[in-house]
């Protein structure tokens, strides 16, 4: 065999070896890994003889601060599995354009290497060789230096788009694991809302009238003591701002949900949690912002509270556990907690962890 016709030969063995080698690979998902354990359940620190109004109330308040923190996490879970859910989709359109680009790639590959053994083992463009045609040869050299840097190329496309199929589907696999954590750490956040919710209710429902009654008269005379010593150190002489026009449509919507149920990870339109109200606000003002009243608090502008304008928000708890709309004049629209409806409350009803601006 001459040297020209062994150059070409192993080129075509070579496009023959990738085709075969990318036609034999495949994608696998690996299986997701085990449920984590349930949360233990809780146990109510009052007892049937100890039915003290003000116990009670200390209780049911720790009961739905908890069933908060686990609602926070539920609807942080639901935006990480949104997410993800979004990713494999967009994903498993790459995925699918992969293989349909080395599918032909593949085509390409088959048809340069029959090409290059048509008439009796020999490709065309190397047929010069048995001209005594010193033009002709010429002519030769060139198609067939041009045909090797083809095959090159080729074979370095096919390779490139096997390793991106490859790295697409290990990118599936990683976001498939992480959607089975977010949807194991929604059922583990939802299993405890109930569990703190129902043992409120279940502790209200041990209440006589007259206790039940007592019992919403303490939590009222608690938050008109924080809200009046709130009041008391002046902060409503330092409170100027005006809203911004997308604060107006904010608060202009959060004042339109006033009567509507609280339900732990609602955001409307019917009914909302305190941060569902709160980005469902800010989102019909044209101005998105996290879900989660941690995100927010994590996220946006912090400003100091003598600066605080209608549409800002006020988190609440050092744990960033809840959030209202500032509506102006001491005042706060806000979901409080299941049993309750949308309302308007005292901005210092509640611990202030501080105050955040959307709309900076």
């Amino acid at each position: 065999m001459r040297p020209g016709e062994r150059g070409i030969f192993a080129t075509a063995v070579t496009v023959i070896c990738v085709a075969t080698v990318v036609a034999a690979s495949g994608t696998a998902f690996t299986s997701p890994g085990p449920t984590p354990a349930s949360p233990a359940p809780i146990s109510s620190a009052i007892s049937p003889q100890n039915m003290d109004p003000g116990a009670v109330r200390k209780k049911l308040d720790q009961l739905y601060h908890d069933a908060a923190v686990a609602t926070d996490a539920y609807n942080a879970a639901q935006e990480a599995y949104k997410r993800q859910s979004a990713r494999i989709d967009a994903l498993s359109k790459e995925i699918v354009q992969a293989q349909q680009k080395l599918a032909g790639l593949k085509n390409a590959a088959g048809a340069a290497a029959r090409a290059q053994y048509r008439t009796g083992g020999l490709p065309p463009t190397a047929q010069f060789l048995f001209s005594d045609d010193p033009q002709q040869f010429l002519d030769g050299a060139g198609a067939m230096l041009q045909g090797q840097r083809a095959t090159s190329k080729l074979i370095v496309e096919m390779t490139r788009t096997q390793e991106d199929l490859k790295q697409y589907a290990e990118d599936a696999s990683a976001q498939r694991n992480k959607l089975e954590d977010d949807r194991r750490t929604k059922a583990a956040a939802r299993k405890k809302i109930q569990q703190q919710i129902d043992e409120a209710k279940k502790l209200e429902s041990r209440l006589e009238k007259r206790e039940q009654d007592r019992l919403a008269q303490l939590e009222q005379e608690a938050a008109r003591r924080a809200q009046t010593a709130w009041l008391g150190t002046g902060i409503l002489k330092e409170i100027d701002g005006k809203a911004s026009a997308q604060g107006k449509l904010a608060v202009q919507f959060a004042t339109a949900q006033l009567g509507k149920p609280y339900v732990w990870g609602a955001e409307g339109p019917d009914s909302f949690d305190c941060s569902g109200l709160t980005s469902q606000a800010w989102a019909a003002a044209g101005h998105p912002i996290p879900r989660t009243s941690q995100e927010q608090w994590k996220e946006l502008r912090h400003v100091d509270i003598k600066d605080m304008r209608p549409g800002d928000l006020i988190i609440y708890f050092h744990d960033a556990s809840h959030v209202a709309m500032y509506a102006g004049d001491g005042q706060i629209i806000q979901a409080p907690r299941p049993g309750r409806t949308v309302t308007v409350s005292g901005a210092g009803a509640m611990p202030i962890l501080g105050v955040v601006r959307p709309d900076a």
